[in-house]
C-alpha cells in the first residue's frame, strides 16, 4: 500500500477539518516570530491549537552550534528531530502558523522537503482563518509518540553562502529576497543587530506580504505568477530565494512550488550576507532589466 496524499502543497481549512484525526496524519503547529514582535509562539500554541497539533520549536529544532539563527541541522539530527515529534515516513503532514501571513509554517514546510518527505502542506490562511470560521481548537500540549524516521536529504534544495556566490558569479541562478521593500534598499533598519542595510547584488525583491491577499488566503496561482514576474523573475530559469534569516524565504518558495518551479532557499539569508565582514551589498531598489 503507497503513501497517501496530499491535493497540493497548499491546503484549506475545509480539507483539512474533513481530514482531522485520520492516523496517517500530522498537524504541525510552527507558530514562531520576531523578538521586536513580542509574540511567543510556544505559549499562543499551549493556549489554543488545532485538535492533535504537535509544536515545532523553529529555534530548538535547529543546529545549535551554530551562531545564525534557527539553520538547518545537519541531516541525521533533522531525521531524529522529525521522528522525535512522532512524524513517520508515510505520514502526510500538514503546518501552519498563527501569523495569517505564513511567517514559519512554510519554513516547516521545505525543512521537511529538504529532509525527503513529500508529503507535506501549508494550512492556506493558517490558524487565524480556522479560528475565524469557528473551528475546534485544544489547550495544552499535544506529544506523539517518538518513531523512527528515514532521512533523504535534498541538497538542490539549500544553498550555503559559497554555492550561492559561485552561482552568481556564474549568473546560473536568479535571487529573489522576501524582505520588505525598505530592508531590500536599505532605507529600514534591519531588526536584528549588526547587520548592514541592502541586498544581495542583482537580487530581485517580492515582500513574502504581498503573496497573501486580504482574506489571508494566498493568492491564485495567476497572481502568484504575476507578482513572481513583475518582480523580474523568469520562472523558466533557477531560482534561490532569501530574506532576513531563512524563514520567510520559504514563503516565496511555496509560491513558486504551487507554479510548479523547484526553488532552493539561501538557509543563512541576510544574517550571514548582511554582516559587517560579509560579502559585497549593493543598495536601492532592485536592478530593472
Amino acid at each position: 500500500m503507497g503513501v497517501e496524499r496530499l491535493p497540493t502543497p497548499l491546503v484549506s481549512t475545509a480539507w483539512l477539518a474533513a481530514h482531522l484525526g485520520e492516523p496517517s496524519l500530522v498537524v504541525v503547529d510552527a507558530s514562531w516570530y520576531l523578538a521586536a514582535m513580542q509574540r511567543d509562539g510556544r505559549a499562543e500554541y499551549r493556549a489554543g491549537h488545532l485538535p492533535g497539533a504537535v509544536f515545532w520549536d523553529l529555534d530548538a529544532l535547529s543546529d545549535r552550534t551554530s551562531d545564525l539563527p534557527h539553520m538547518l541541522p545537519d541531516p541525521d539530527t533533522l531525521a531524529r528531530d522529525i521522528g522525535g515529534l512522532g512524524i513517520g515516513n508515510r505520514d502526510r503532514v500538514v503546518v501552519y502558523d498563527g501569523s495569517g501571513v505564513n511567517l514559519s509554517a512554510a519554513r516547516v514546510w521545505w525543512t521537511l522537503r529538504v529532509a525527503g518527505h513529500a508529503e507535506v502542506a501549508v494550512l492556506d490562511g493558517g490558524l487565524p482563518r480556522w479560528r475565524a470560521q469557528g473551528r475546534p481548537l485544544e489547550a495544552g500540549e499535544v506529544t506523539r509518540p517518538q518513531v523512527p524516521y528515514v532521512g533523504r536529504y535534498r541538497p538542490e534544495l539549500v544553498r550555503s553562502l559559497e554555492q550561492l556566490r559561485d552561482s552568481l558569479a556564474t549568473g546560473t541562478v536568479q535571487v529573489l529576497d522576501a524582505r520588505s521593500r525598505g530592508r531590500f534598499a536599505g532605507t529600514e533598519p534591519e531588526p536584528r543587530p549588526g547587520l548592514r542595510g541592502g541586498h544581495i547584488p542583482g537580487a530581485r525583491n517580492l515582500p513574502f506580504l504581498e503573496l497573501v491577499g486580504p482574506d489571508g488566503l494566498l493568492r491564485s496561482p495567476e497572481e502568484l505568477g504575476r507578482l513572481y514576474r513583475d518582480a523580474g523573475i523568469d520562472l523558466s530559469r533557477p531560482v534561490v530565494t532569501s530574506c532576513g534569516s531563512g524563514a520567510t524565504a520559504c514563503a516565496l518558495t511555496l509560491g513558486l512550488a504551487l507554479l510548479g518551479v523547484e526553488s532552493a532557499v539561501y538557509d543563512a539569508s541576510w544574517s550571514e550576507w548582511g554582516r559587517e565582514s560579509g560579502p559585497p551589498i549593493e543598495q536601492g531598489p532592485a536592478r530593472q532589466s
